[in-house]
């Protein structure tokens, strides 16, 4: 009896020294921290961006311990919130919005042993960085595939905010359709807001008044495929598999996968080998997709031309700027042979041939 008892209390103390053990470590961890535009409830940017953080905290347990903002708008208020995450040590600080961008840059000056990143940026500090998907990718896909389905040769796109980041995905989504059926229009309505479930379902409305029958969107809500699912035309979702949110209407999703880049770069932290090179991410690295394709509305024959492009994109065979590309008065913008760099995506604000309308100034 004596024996069982000594051996409880030595396991017992064990167990304790165990524990407070790996609470000391969870409390040195370096705090990784993610800034948010809106809550992840939105099933769109945000979620995603809240998926990918939860893939890096699956990941690395204890070695890190995460911080998340919500709803933190793209203003001087943001400042306030990236000011204060510095103060409370945090190694590495994510702003996953374009809007955060100079905001971060400017603590970044006052936290030189702090790591700023900001999602689909371009600027460039010796301890702030940038980082993206490219999403063009999946919507150029997402056009081929809505070349086979409508039957008015008109699609409709609902839009954010003028930056070069919404029209990249405006013209690929064209030039993906164009790519099967050249007589195809893409028209377009922009909201000027990233989340804005009314004004999205009133633009997707009014663009399947226009005729469009085939929708995608760069906003951050299910409200697009749903006013889809309720008019009885079809739809992609963006950003996360939106299927359960109009499952008639849905033709698959083009999707986000943060996880494989917060993975990557917090492992870079931790080893102290990040560089503040920009990171852009696409589908040869699994961090873009169109996924969950609805072979009952898209014919066999469409699902084998979008696995035949995503192979090219996948092995660096073709890319989906790469020329003969013309803009909307038909001229020359990108000759056969050259393909738009990267720093030419990223300042890109003219619309490709057979995208009607203007862009907004």
């Amino acid at each position: 009896m004596q024996k069982t008892w000594l051996k409880a209390i030595t396991a017992t103390v064990a167990l304790s020294a165990t524990l407070a053990a790996a609470s000391a470590q969870a409390a040195d961890a370096p705090g990784v921290a993610f800034v948010y535009l809106g809550n992840p409830g939105d099933a769109g940017w945000t979620f995603a961006h809240d998926a990918g953080s939860k893939e890096a905290e699956a990941k690395f347990g204890n070695k890190i311990k995460i911080t998340r903002v919500e709803n933190v708008p793209e203003s001087a208020d943001s400042e306030r919130v990236f000011r204060d995450l510095a103060n409370k040590g945090n190694k590495i600080i994510f702003g996953t919005s374009f809007g955060y961008q100079d905001f971060q840059l400017k603590v970044a000056k006052d936290f030189p042993d702090t790591i700023f990143l900001t999602a689909t940026g371009f600027k460039k500090a010796k301890n702030f960085g940038t980082y993206d998907v490219r999403m063009y990718q999946g919507a150029y896909l997402a056009g081929v595939a809505a070349a086979y389905v409508t039957k008015t040769n008109t699609l409709g796109f609902v839009a954010s905010v003028p930056i070069p980041e919404v029209v990249r995905n405006i013209n690929a989504y064209t030039l993906g359709a164009r790519s099967v059926n050249p007589k195809i229009h893409t028209k377009v309505i922009w909201i000027n807001s990233w989340f804005d479930p009314g004004k999205e379902k009133q633009a997707a409305e009014t663009l399947i008044g226009q005729g469009a029958d085939v929708l995608l969107q760069n906003t951050d809500s299910n409200a697009t495929l749903n006013t889809a699912n309720e008019k009885h035309v079809h739809a992609f979702g963006w950003d996360s598999n939106m299927k359960k949110f109009g499952p008639d209407a849905h033709l698959g999703s083009v999707v986000a996968h943060w996880g494989v880049y917060y993975d990557d770069v917090i492992q870079k932290v931790l080893d102290g080998k990040w560089k503040n090179d920009p990171v852009w991410l696409g589908i040869p690295q699994k961090a873009v997709d169109l996924e969950d394709l609805n072979t009952t509305a898209i014919p066999a024959k469409a699902v084998q031309a979008v696995a035949a492009k995503r192979d090219e994109l996948h092995f660096g065979k073709w890319d989906v700027f790469s020329g003969p590309i013309k803009d909307q008065s038909g001229a020359d913008k990108v000759p056969a042979g050259k393909t738009l760099s990267d720093p030419e995506l990223q300042r890109l604000n003219w619309y490709v041939e057979g995208v009607d309308g203007s862009l907004p100034k």
